[in-house]
């Protein structure tokens, strides 16, 4: 099984994707074909002509997922909404069979943000509002720990009085066992096999229940 999980498309002081391109281009490796799924957005028409716009200057080629999914290579969830897009993939009934084509080490994953939210057992860890209400939070569980994408630490001269994404990770982890990770803009998990490294040019934090959340360096493995 190997996925690539982007914490986030755009990074500031970068363009679209520039900072997850060799990222994206070595774990890809010979392949020359991405299936796109446009989901999380409403427009899928204008998301997959900016995807592919881009992509295709990486040399890839570029498709929209349609009824091909047995016979993709690499498959590339963008983000947006994750109520919206885990919604369509049950519409679609597409969850069973990504999960066993990535499971079977058949098929490359590649999500960022709310396509990085659906590889975790549940989005109950998403940032997005609830705009549709799918049939279930449960998601393709590729790995066994939640993962909250563009997390955020919290800024002293702020005067902001709402709940930070520590104490929301913190409220999660009052009512579920499940261990989040944190992954910061500019951050990501390339899982091989039984292994999520952190990669990127940031840190990341790790949250269990009973225990207070842990930085998590580049080059960090964890066991899955």
């Amino acid at each position: 099984m190997r996925l690539l999980l982007i914490s986030s498309s755009n990074v500031h002081g970068y363009g679209y994707l520039d900072w997850a391109e060799p990222h994206i281009l070595d774990f890809v490796g010979d392949r020359k074909r991405v299936v796109f799924v446009p989901f999380a957005a409403k427009d899928h028409a204008a998301y997959l002509k900016m995807f592919r716009e881009r992509v295709e200057r990486m040399g890839l080629a570029v498709e929209q997922l349609e009824n091909q999914l047995d016979q993709t290579d690499v498959l590339f969830v963008g983000g947006g909404n994750t109520f919206r897009l885990l919604n369509a993939l049950y519409e679609r009934n597409l969850i069973d069979r990504i999960r066993a084509r990535v499971r079977s080490g058949a098929m490359l994953y590649i999500g960022s943000s709310a396509g990085t939210n659906i590889t975790a057992p549940t989005i109950k860890t998403t940032n997005d509002m609830p705009i549709l209400y799918p049939p279930s939070f449960d998601a393709l569980g590729l790995v066994p720990f939640q993962i909250n994408p563009h997390y955020l630490d919290p800024e002293p001269d702020s005067t902001h009085k709402g709940e930070t994404r520590e104490q929301r990770i913190r409220e999660y982890l009052e009512e579920n066992e499940t261990p989040v990770i944190g992954l910061r803009e500019g951050s990501a998990l390339r899982v091989e096999g039984h292994k999520a490294t952190l990669i990127g040019e940031k840190t990341a934090r790790w949250f269990e229940r009973g225990k207070e959340p842990v930085e998590v360096r580049a080059g960090h493995t964890i066991r899955i």
